[in-house]
């Protein structure tokens, strides 16, 4: 072939074409991902702006109740309401987000006969938060200092679900102070909860530091939506729930959780202290709940355990059927009975 032969063909485009495709396809593929990830991004963004935004509102807008008490250099919110001539101080489950709003319905038909004393622990309602480990020894030590500066020195002791806990290290601490236990559907140390690790425990921080605890309470289902609370009740239920979620107390007593579960294994309660449970019927978890709480209660004098068909805030939904069964209980235990 002469050389004038070679300068007349044309070039060969074709083996071009996938190579120019390809490209195109790579420009376009980047384009998507750069738009996902910038609305990634201000999404996070707008989750975190809203969640300051809102919690500063919020501050404002907190209706405070109850009275603060010194513990330990640090204000613990206490309510109390009733003028009867015996004292119940009840304790809340682990992370509920104001104990004295949220055992409103049974405090309403407890406190025309008896005392009521709602503690607030650290990181709870409108308590300060503490720098102390949520171990046993220091949240029950706390309690104990709140009625001390109350002058209550004699009471009946009612826990709902962790608080089984460490009410149990409580009246074996201060047995003479205490009249009576009542475990509403109430943790036993037989079964024990999993042990949590840190990395959980960084994960749920970031959710709270971020706002997407917020934003999950917000999809989630409103827990108070069809029970027996007022409106404004209900919103500010609402609040200190955001307020005190995932909060360092909370999220240190998680933590915590399967070791004071184990300190407790061997802690029975005091054989003439009466004591009454109020339990779910069917434990959606474990078919050991019924037959435990019988064996802490096998050895008492005065031992009782009454089943509902009920979800685990059982004060909630039957707080009414739960005064009267209780009354009746304290008065079958009383010395000259």
């Amino acid at each position: 072939m002469k050389i004038r032969d070679i300068l007349k063909m044309k070039p060969d485009t074709t083996s071009g074409k996938p190579d120019s495709k390809m490209k195109k396809l790579l420009i376009i593929l980047l384009r998507v991902l750069a738009v996902l990830v910038i609305a990634i991004v201000l999404f996070i963004a707008i989750v975190f702006v809203v969640n300051k935004i809102s919690s500063k509102s919020e501050e404002g807008k907190i209706q405070p109740y109850g009275q603060s008490v010194t513990v330990d250099g640090k204000n613990m919110n206490v309510l109390i309401q009733g003028q009867g001539e015996e004292t119940i101080v009840l304790l809340p489950g682990y992370g509920t987000a104001a104990p004295a709003l949220d055992f409103k319905p049974l405090i309403d038909e407890l406190s025309p006969f008896y005392k009521i004393v709602v503690i607030e622990p650290f990181g709870y309602g409108l308590s300060d938060q503490t720098e102390k480990e949520r171990n046993t020894e220091n949240i029950v030590s706390e309690i104990h200092e709140a009625l001390q500066r109350l002058h209550i020195d004699r009471y009946i002791l009612m826990g709902h679900s962790i608080s089984g806990l460490y009410g149990l290290d409580y009246v074996n601490k201060y047995e003479d102070e205490v009249i009576a236990f009542v475990g509403l559907d109430s943790s036993v140390p037989t079964l024990s909860e999993r042990k949590i690790e840190s990395s959980i425990i960084r994960v749920l921080n970031l959710l709270k530091k971020s706002g997407f605890a917020r934003l999950q309470v917000k999809l989630g289902d409103d827990p108070y939506a069809a029970l027996p609370y007022d409106d404004t009740t209900k919103e500010q239920l609402r609040i200190l729930i955001h307020k005190n979620m995932y909060n360092p107390n909370h999220l240190n007593e998680a933590e915590k959780m399967y070791d004071n579960f184990r300190a407790a294994e061997d802690l029975t309660f005091p054989k003439n202290l009466p004591v009454i449970f109020f339990i779910q019927a069917n434990h959606p978890v474990t078919d050991r709940w019924i037959p435990e709480h019988e064996k802490q209660i096998q050895d008492s004098v005065n031992g009782k355990m009454m089943l509902f068909e009920a979800g685990h805030y059982i004060y909630r939904t039957h707080s009414k059927e739960i005064a009267e069964n209780f009354r009746t209980f304290m008065e079958q235990v009383k010395p000259d009975n």
